[in-house]
């Protein structure tokens, strides 16, 4: 059987997005895993580029 990789990184234009992606991806719940922020995210001056997503790393916890 596959085993699922135990840590994976998401990014989304805030922290909340990037674990909804997480989330809607690995499909497990919210309880079953360890979110690290990685980065914050930077909105872009007036719209402009510039702009960095947040990032965060997800960690699977082990199940015994």
């Amino acid at each position: 059987m596959k085993q699922k990789p135990t840590e994976l990184e998401f990014e989304g234009c805030t922290v909340e997005e990037a674990i909804k992606k997480a989330l809607d991806q690995i499909k497990v719940p919210r309880k079953k895993i360890r979110i690290e922020v990685l980065s914050e995210g930077e909105k872009g001056l007036f719209g402009m580029s510039g702009a960095k997503p947040a990032k965060i790393r997800v960690l699977l916890k082990n199940e015994k």
